[in-house]
């Protein structure tokens, strides 16, 4: 039986300042911090979002090149819609406070998103950046459907 498919955001840690190379995309400073990144998967979310953290992997995707440094901290899977809903999912997670963009491209080199991958800073209060990531996301209607005024 083939896995769920989906759209998923993982959280990750990185602990020190890296200059990594990202495939063809170029070679970028990442400051240490957090860093939230919305993917999706056709078959297998769960098998993908644990491929992330894995250190040791052939790099496939841009957030291979990163994960490889990095300590996934937080996974949310949304089980449905695809590259759509995670185009979505990565422009609410630009509106995040302090969210900025580190690796123009990132995750992104197959539609017109800035990036699929924001960093999030070094905030010791890691719970609350979290609150304002899932808040973000359960903005988003098509994944929790809410009405304003009520």
């Amino acid at each position: 039986m083939p896995g769920m498919k989906g759209t998923y955001v993982v959280v990750l840690e990185l602990p020190e300042d890296s200059r990594l190379k990202v495939g063809s995309l170029g070679t970028f400073d990442f400051p240490n911090g957090y860093y939230a990144y919305a993917g999706s998967a056709q078959t297998g979310i769960e098998r993908r979002v644990s491929r992330h953290a894995t250190r040791h992997k052939t790099s496939r995707w841009h957030i291979d090149y990163l994960a490889a440094k990095a300590d996934v901290v937080s996974r949310l899977l949304i089980p449905f819609g695809g590259k759509d809903m995670e185009c979505v999912v990565a422009k609410a997670l630009m509106n995040v406070d302090g969210a900025s963009v580190i690796a123009k491209g990132f995750g992104s080199s197959d539609c017109k998103c800035a990036s699929h991958l924001v960093y999030l800073g070094t905030s010791d209060e890691l719970p609350s950046v979290l609150e304002e990531v899932l808040f973000r996301l359960c903005r988003i209607e098509s994944v929790y459907p809410y009405s304003v005024g009520q």
